[in-house]
C-alpha cells in the first residue's frame, strides 16, 4: 500500500499461503462504485423503460457529448432521441457507459456524494470484512481475524476527490486511516475482502 508499506511485514507476503482479498482501497473503490450504481436507474438497459430514463437523462449537450465519446454519431443520437430508431445491442452498452459516466459526473460535481456519505458530519458506519483464509493451510492460518465494524467521519470529502480523481494512491492512504482506528490488530486489515459502507 502507499500510505503504510510496513503494514503486512510482520504478517509476510500477502497471499503467500493462499490467503484471498484485495488491498483496503481497492474494496473502497469497489463500494463507492456499487453506492453510484444503486444510486440510479434500476431497470436494465435491456428493457423499454430502461432504454427510455437513460436517453431522457442523456438528453443534454453534455449527454449527447458523452454519447459521442462512446462512438455514436450525432445522427444516430436525433434519431434515438425522436424515436426513429432502435438501439443495436452493442449501442445500447455505448447509452449504458454514457449515462453511468455522467451519472457519477453529476453526482461529484453537484457534491451530492460527499454530503451523502458525510451525513451532516455523523459520517457513515463501515462493515469490514477479513482476507480469506479457507485455502489457507492450518498451520498458516491467522487466528483472530473477524468482521469488524466502524463509524468513519471526517475523510468522505477527500475520499470523493480521490476516487473521482482516480488516485489510488490517496485512497491507499484514507484507508490506513480508516483502519488505525482498528486498535493494535489495523495491520491484518491493510487486505481484505471487502468492505460495505451503510449508504
Amino acid at each position: 500500500m502507499a500510505g503504510s508499506p510496513d503494514l503486512w511485514t510482520r504478517w509476510g507476503e500477502f497471499g503467500k499461503f493462499n490467503t484471498r482479498g484485495m488491498k483496503g482501497g481497492e474494496a473502497l473503490i469497489l463500494e463507492l462504485n456499487r453506492i453510484v450504481c444503486s444510486s440510479g436507474i434500476a431497470s436494465p438497459i435491456t428493457t423499454k423503460r430502461g432504454l427510455g430514463a437513460r436517453l431522457r437523462y442523456l438528453d443534454s449537450p453534455a449527454g449527447r457529448a458523452a454519447l459521442k465519446d462512446q462512438g455514436v454519431t450525432a445522427r444516430t443520437i436525433r434519431a434515438w432521441m425522436r424515436g426513429k430508431s432502435t438501439p443495436t445491442a452493442a449501442n445500447r452498452e455505448r447509452i449504458d457507459s454514457a449515462y453511468w459516466g455522467r451519472r457519477r459526473e453529476n453526482l461529484i460535481r453537484s457534491g451530492w456524494f460527499k454530503r451523502h456519505l458525510d451525513n451532516d458530519g455523523q459520517g457513515r458506519r463501515m462493515e469490514i470484512y477479513p482476507v480469506d483464509q479457507s485455502h489457507v493451510p492450518t498451520e498458516r492460518f491467522r487466528s483472530g481475524l473477524q468482521q469488524r465494524s466502524i463509524t468513519v467521519r471526517y475523510v468522505w470529502g477527500d475520499l470523493v476527490d480521490a476516487w473521482a480523481a482516480q488516485d489510488a494512491n490517496t485512497i491507499d492512504e484514507i484507508w490506513d486511516d480508516v483502519i488505525s482506528d482498528l486498535d493494535s490488530a489495523y495491520n491484518a486489515y491493510a487486505h481484505v475482502s471487502s468492505v460495505g459502507i451503510g449508504a
